[in-house]
């Protein structure tokens, strides 16, 4: 069973901010990116987890907005694949940090 959540991230540098993380992330999980869409998969043993599924981050960049999805097993992984999307976003755009994330169940 895989549980979702999606958020659109307000921003003029969504292309900017997904290539960073991505770039950032493809040292140590499998990546996949260009300048409007990227994928993350998060293995589920990831930092010591042991989560039933990996978890997959999916971002898609717009002229204003960057698009995110998450895809995860539980509750719990979805919650901490929030977090950990949140933090490095707004480090990565600390000009404009805080961003603002609407999840919604998807």
């Amino acid at each position: 069973m895989t549980i979702s959540a999606t958020a659109n991230v307000p921003t003029a540098h969504a292309s900017n901010y997904l290539q960073q993380l991505c770039k950032h992330w493809q040292h140590n999980l499998a990546v996949e990116f260009d300048a409007g869409h990227g994928t993350v998969t998060f293995p589920k043993d990831a930092r010591g987890a042991d989560w039933p599924g990996d978890g997959l981050v999916t971002f898609d960049a717009g002229p204003d907005a960057l698009a995110v999805r998450i895809d995860a097993s539980i509750d719990g992984q979805l919650e901490g694949l929030k977090g950990a999307v949140a933090r490095h976003l707004d480090r990565f755009a600390f000009r404009e940090a805080p961003l603002t994330f609407d999840w919604q169940a998807a």
